[in-house]
């Protein structure tokens, strides 16, 4: 070891010479952070596609028991394109909250972005109330017009 002036060992001796200069730790440096900013942008663009707003939403508003086997689910259904025809699935549910009737509707174009849609479904069972099960823009051949 190589002593300085002072009688300490040099710090070059104590710690070994630098592998790289300054100039390429710098590049370094900087082509890690350009590579986690290019790493972020990237993250971003794929959540903000898939996790972007859905094509249609659609909420439960209200149900009415009509009699004994049958109840009224109102839904409000919201798309954005309102041109473009949604089904969407209502159900009866009993007491202890089992699906005991199904009902598939087609909800047609219109002029406004939220529409308010009631349908009766039948039930096998005595209702206590109905709910939304889910929408969609994938359309079944049965349910649109000839």
């Amino acid at each position: 070891m190589t002593d300085t002036p002072a009688g300490r060992p040099d710090p070059a001796s104590r710690y070994g010479r630098q592998s790289m200069s300054a100039q390429t730790r710098g590049r370094i440096v900087k082509a890690l952070g350009a590579l986690t900013v290019l790493a972020g942008l990237g993250f971003a663009v794929v959540a903000y596609q898939r996790f972007e707003g859905k094509d249609v939403e659609a909420t439960s508003a209200s149900y009415e028991l009509i009699d004994d086997r049958t109840v009224a689910v109102t839904i409000s259904v919201t798309r954005k394109d309102p041109s473009v025809p949604v089904v969407c699935i209502v159900r009866a549910r009993s007491r202890d909250a089992v699906e005991t009737g199904r009902r598939e509707i087609l909800v047609g174009p219109s002029q406004s972005r939220t529409v308010h849609v009631t349908a009766n479904v039948t039930a096998y069972d005595r209702p206590l109330g109905g709910d939304l099960y889910g929408c969609g823009t994938e359309v079944p051949a049965y349910l649109t017009a000839p």
